[in-house]
């Protein structure tokens, strides 16, 4: 099958595009995720504090988020399949690293390799969906992309606490290293370039700042780009807290941690795919206002919580944020590179570097704010959707829908 094909529909949704696109979205993640579990041990090899391992996670979100930058005018100019294997090559690499690491410093350096390799293939699964897609059948494949990215997160701590029981935690990177070859021979054998030569803009450094400072003014892009931005960030300072909030603080076991993270799995997962049907009835903006509205009160839940003997009032409020988030993500990232075919590669890359920002961000400010974890957890969360509504606004009070925004 070649995806370049100009005479395939646009709007035909197969399984070998999605899963395709579905791996490249999730590699960054899964990459991350399988490892939280491995952290003692990791720890108790290189004889460091176990906090000391929060930079192997800091390092890749900062790699990660410039990154992106890089990588996304490379690919309008030069197309996506010497990107997508380049990335996925260089993400082996850094796997490998970090798999034969005698120190620390060599793991973070691992990282930040991983992520350069990593970045590549988030951009590039969102530019080729918009190379491939348009209106509704866009929505429909970003959906599933994002459910593949929350499900990375959500699985990959169940996978990586059976990984480091049975082989030790080397043996999570050689996972994702074999995962990321399976995705190359797939990317070769199944799929094609998809950014004609016609569509392609020159790499040139004034081009490139003047189109992300055009982005960064168009309210086309900004506002839903914020939008799913602070959604993202809210999601990943869930991530990073909940081991603290429900092992540390409610007495949660490392099983039922991965079992709760896998089970959000299926929230996002019923939601993404809701999220598009109800759109096309109800409008995409109506629709993401209304996921909007659902995350603020999760979050507004959250803070409920605060201070609650068990875990299942967090949990659920936990829950019903994330079929908000689970809403508003494929539909916001739809309304977001819509408009901008012609630069869908530097789109998704500043739309990536503001979603690793606002995960940065929210990440730091539970860490700083004075209060305990499940408090500064709820505050980020809950201000965060409250922000992405207001954020949102301007989106749904377009006369004529997203399309007719003006810079």
């Amino acid at each position: 099958m070649n995806l370049a094909s100009p005479n395939m529909s646009a709007d035909r949704l197969g399984p070998s595009r999605l899963t395709l696109l579905a791996g490249l979205a999730a590699l960054g993640a899964l990459a991350t995720n399988i490892m939280l579990p491995a952290f003692p041990e990791m720890a108790e090899t290189f004889g460091v504090d176990p906090r000391d391992l929060a930079w192997t996670l800091s390092s890749f979100f900062i790699a990660f988020a410039l990154g992106q930058l890089v990588v996304g005018p490379v690919t309008d100019a030069v197309g996506r399949s010497t990107p997508v294997m380049v990335g996925l090559g260089v993400f082996v690499i850094g796997s490998l690293i970090c798999a034969l690491a005698p120190t620390l410093p060599v793991l973070i350096a691992g990282r930040v390799v991983q992520a350069i390799g990593a970045c590549a293939t988030a951009v590039l699964a969102r530019a080729i969906a918009r190379d491939l897609y348009t209106g509704p059948a866009l929505t429909r494949a970003l959906a599933l992309v994002m459910i593949a990215m929350a499900a990375a997160p959500g699985f990959s701590p169940m996978l990586g606490t059976a990984t480091t029981f049975w082989f030790g935690w080397r043996a999570t990177f050689l996972l994702v290293l074999a995962a990321a070859v399976l995705l190359a021979a797939f990317y070769l054998l199944r799929a094609g370039e998809t950014l004609p030569k016609a569509l392609r803009k020159p790499l040139r450094p004034a081009h490139i700042a003047r189109t992300y400072r055009d982005l960064l003014v168009d309210r086309r892009f900004i506002a839903p780009a914020m939008t799913v931005s602070l959604m993202v960030g809210g999601l990943y300072s869930f991530f990073g807290a909940a081991p603290a909030i429900l092992m540390n603080g409610m007495g949660l076991s490392a099983t039922g941690l991965s079992v709760f993270f896998a089970a959000t799995v299926f929230v996002v997962f019923g939601s993404g795919l809701a999220g598009p049907r109800l759109a096309r009835r109800w409008g995409v903006a109506r629709v993401g206002m209304a996921g909007l509205f659902i995350a603020l009160v999760g979050g507004i839940g959250l803070i409920a919580s605060v201070g609650a003997a068990s875990p299942i009032p967090f949990m659920a409020a936990v829950t019903v944020f994330l079929f908000g988030m689970g809403t508003i993500n494929p539909i916001g990232t739809a309304i977001t590179l819509e408009p901008f075919g012609a630069h869908a590669g530097m789109a998704s890359a500043l739309l990536g570097f503001l979603q690793m920002a606002c995960a940065a961000v929210g990440t730091a400010l539970i860490g700083i704010l004075p209060f305990n974890a499940i408090t500064a957890c709820s505050l980020v969360i809950a201000g965060g959707s409250l922000i992405a509504v207001m954020t949102f606004a301007p989106v749904l009070q377009a006369p004529s829908g997203p399309k007719a925004m003006n810079r």
